[in-house]
């Protein structure tokens, strides 16, 4: 099986990740790729990649893992607007928006190029204001608004009041929306973008002036509802595509000139370090698709997930890079992008912050899932 192709599963890769990986093959050149067309890619795949929750999580987990696998921009590009698209779904399903809403805006929705999704914090808040006929509109400042510049819609987190935030679907080609440039900085944001990784993915601060939206759910719904915790296992499953990529690269580098037995140990750690993450995203996969899991389930095993998919990428990054030396990283163009992009996507993990969430799950003791 070609290492774009990422099954989580024994046996055959199924048709979906194959589809995603041709899919972001066509738009990866030896460059950089063509962020138009892979907004396409993002478009057509969100037409056609499963639901979380709805019985085939690992299908859409697999679809993701392999664009992280054949580029991580591709995937970065891709996974918010599938996420984007999965929760106003997810909405329709909970009856969080009402009917006549849903059917004068889902047909653009639906349509929309490429969505975002901004739920980011910083120094201001930005706030949604409601009109007396009930409509609302967005002021002030959003940090961390990734591609804001080539996106058309996103769903953004505002303030209703000093204690509550709500989802809202939003145009950004209304003239309300600034992107922030030059020397503008919002939101404790700087405007300035220096990623090594994942360099055309930039993100910046937005000022919306007046902007209207489109309430998705009542106040806190975004952060309560089911969804919430796989979305972000669907990112983990995208670094753990792009680990899968790297370990190929070991693994050919070997093949072409005899391992001695230290680059075997690595070898040997990489491939328990990949195990230990695809297990637990079976798992993780299982306990979204069951009906029964609870929301402390669901926020145990994702949280659970994410880290042993982040301490893997950490892992997978170091190995690699101490055994095959720096020949690929000031050599080759793919590798080094790679290396680059995943050090820099892995960081949306809160690293040790992350960690003692988790360790507080644990000791809170949902039951079901916790197996000690």
């Amino acid at each position: 099986m070609p290492c774009e192709m990422v099954s989580l599963r024994r046996g055959q890769v199924g048709p979906l990740p194959r589809l995603a990986a041709e899919q972001a093959e066509v738009v990866t050149s030896d460059l950089q790729p063509d962020l138009d067309h892979v907004a396409k890619v993002a478009h057509d795949l969100g037409q056609w990649l499963p639901l979380p929750m709805q019985g085939d999580t690992l299908s859409l987990w697999e679809s993701l893992a392999s664009l992280g696998a054949v580029d991580l921009t591709v995937a970065r590009v891709v996974e918010p607007h599938v996420d984007a698209l999965s929760i106003l779904r997810e909405a329709r399903r909970e009856g969080a928006v009402p009917d006549e809403e849903w059917s004068r805006h889902w047909p653009g929705w639906s349509a929309a190029p490429l969505w975002g999704v901004y739920a980011a914090e910083g120094r201001e808040r930005l706030r949604a204001v409601r009109g007396t006929d009930g409509s609302w509109c967005l002021e002030g400042v959003k940090p961390w608004c990734s591609l804001a510049d080539r996106a058309s819609h996103a769903l953004i987190t505002a303030w209703v009041d000093d204690e509550q935030r709500g989802l809202f679907a939003i145009d950004l080609s209304h003239p309300g929306v600034r992107v922030a440039v030059g020397d503008d900085e919002g939101a404790g944001q700087s405007s300035r973008w220096a990623a090594r990784g994942l360099t055309q993915v930039r993100s910046t601060a937005i000022h919306l002036d007046a902007v209207p939206s489109v309430a998705i759910g009542p106040p806190q719904w975004y952060l309560a509802r089911p969804g919430f915790a796989w979305g972000g296992v669907g990112v983990a499953a995208i670094w753990y595509g792009g680990a899968v990529a790297l370990a190929c690269r070991l693994r050919a580098a070997f093949e072409q000139r005899p391992p001695d037995q230290v680059a075997l140990m690595h070898l040997g750690a990489v491939d328990t370090a990949l195990t230990r993450a695809r297990v637990v995203l079976q798992e993780a996969a299982q306990v979204a698709d069951d009906p029964a899991t609870s929301r402390a389930e669901a926020e145990l095993v994702s949280q659970r997930a994410r880290q042993v998919v982040a301490d893997t990428v950490d892992e997978v990054l170091n190995r690699v890079g101490h055994a095959l030396g720096p020949a690929p990283l000031t050599g080759e163009e793919e590798h080094a992008r790679r290396v680059a992009d995943l050090t820099v996507y892995v960081r949306q993990h809160h690293a040790e912050r992350d960690l003692a969430r988790l360790g507080q799950l644990s000791l809170d003791g949902p039951g079901g899932w916790q197996w000690w």
